[in-house]
């Protein structure tokens, strides 16, 4: 390491771990690059407004206000003092041998790196339903940021469906901002939901808050549904139809749907730069390998909800350690982990519980039509995704070529993982054999003109 030359250390993500990594890199006398997205740090969870905005803290963030406010005003004041470099409003396309491509408002870039740390965080894990293609459907992540974002709900007349936290927490925060929620609907029956409850306990107070949003929804909140079909017209979604935990069937009329079943990890990055992966049977999805620091080898960090589903607070937490691992490898003094990783295994304890509570709808997924469409950028069939997959021997990447599920501008976000479901079921073997399909640059669509005027 060059005394003249620091080692440059950027940083992908400004959210909760994204902030964190940086504010401990600065604190060792480092200045690193921080990429993000948004044109405002905070990330996904503390998703900031446009200026200007009259709701306040406590309303777009509720009992995360504070941290939210300080999680800003610390990324906020190391910009400010030129201790860090944001590149705003910019997307990382592509990384080759310790290169990163930069879609920004000029276009492409082109920046390099020593050590890099990913925060690239989680999207929104959705599960294919029959009418789920139609205009007005939408994911529960993009139902909030409408509403964090813009003071907007997407529809007069709403019903969520799903299962999970962000279920109940969306419900909660669009009835409170005077939207008309007409159902919101659980596919995790109450039995399923007490047994995750040990492990719940690991986070008491954060459970008993869940519990009273989840109170607030009132007889709107039905556990254990079927969803049927989304019903819909030509100008979009006319209804919902579902069975209730009895068996009785029910049509609730609505105008927008929101889905979700709880986070899929945001792994494209982590694939290009050559983390090896692992198919985590409790989450049900492809996750980044590495140690405890979150160290996934040469040079490469993990840390925040693209690496473990922990939320928030473990974000902030996996930053500090992601950073910690980083400094001590260059040779910096590194703050003492021992307490982090001790709160992060208290916050592993509690995702367990709510992966227990709250699965994956194998059963749902499986037990889709053949004219169910799964691969909405592509308009590919649960049909089509059999017999491909069949014809591919079972494995996703040829299922993939075959059928062209996956190969539209999502990647796969959405339909990957109800795809090797589905291959999984026609072949007879495991989702982890069935294997995941290879992430791919660009990683999010980009001009082409903007790769013309690369450099």
């Amino acid at each position: 390491m060059s005394e003249t030359l620091p080692p440059r250390i950027v940083i992908v993500g400004a959210g909760p771990a994204g902030i964190r990594a940086a504010a401990a890199l600065v604190d060792a006398g480092l200045k690193p690059v921080v990429i993000d997205e948004g044109q405002r740090a905070g990330g996904q969870i503390y998703r900031r407004p446009p200026a200007g905005f009259t709701r306040t803290a406590e309303q777009l963030y509720g009992s995360e206000a504070a941290k939210a406010g300080a999680l800003h005003a610390l990324f906020d004041r190391l910009a400010e003092a030129g201790r860090l470099t944001h590149c705003a409003a910019s997307s990382v396309i592509a990384s080759h041998e310790g290169r990163l491509h930069v879609l920004g408002e000029s276009g492409v870039q082109v920046i390099s790196y020593d050590r890099l740390i990913l925060a690239t965080g989680a999207s929104d894990r959705v599960a294919p339903v029959p009418g789920w293609q139609s205009a007005g459907v939408y994911s529960l992540g993009a139902a909030q940021i409408a509403l964090k974002a813009q003071g907007v709900a997407l529809g007069q007349r709403i019903v969520l469906i799903g299962s999970g936290p962000l279920l109940t927490l969306v419900g909660a925060q669009l009835l409170k901002a005077g939207a008309d929620v007409a159902a919101v609907l659980d596919t995790s029956p109450w039995h399923q939901q007490v047994r995750g409850l040990r492990k719940l306990a690991a986070r008491p107070f954060v459970a008993m808050r869940g519990l009273a949003l989840r109170a607030r929804l009132g007889g709107r909140y039905h556990a254990g549904v079927t969803l049927m079909r989304i019903e819909a017209e030509g100008k979009g979604v006319t209804a919902m139809r579902w069975r209730d935990a009895g068996g009785h069937e029910r049509l609730t009329e609505c105008d927008m749907i929101g889905m979700g079943w709880h986070l899929r990890a945001e792994t494209h990055l982590a694939d290009l730069v050559g983390c090896a992966f692992t198919f985590d049977e409790q989450w049900r999805q492809w996750l980044p390998q590495t140690d405890q620091m979150g160290r996934a080898g040469n040079g490469v960090y993990l840390a925040g909800d693209g690496l473990r589903l922990l939320g928030a607070d473990g974000a902030e937490i996996a930053g500090r350690l992601a950073a910690a691992a980083c400094l001590a490898d260059l040779g910096f003094p590194a703050p003492r982990a021992s307490v982090d990783l001790r709160k992060l295994a208290r916050l592993e304890r509690f995702a367990g519980g709510l992966a227990c509570a709250f699965p994956w709808p194998t059963a749902m997924v499986r037990a889709l039509p053949d004219d169910a469409v799964v691969c909405r950028c592509e308009n590919v069939t649960a049909g089509a995704v059999r017999e491909n997959g069949g014809f591919g021997g079972g494995e996703a990447n040829r299922t993939k070529s075959l059928s062209r599920v996956g190969m539209g501008r999502c990647q796969g976000r959405y339909c990957q993982l109800a795809a090797v479901e589905l291959v999984a079921t026609q072949t007879g073997c495991t989702p982890g054999a069935v294997g995941r399909f290879r992430g791919q640059a660009p990683v999010r669509p980009a001009p082409i003109g903007a790769f013309l005027r690369e450099g």
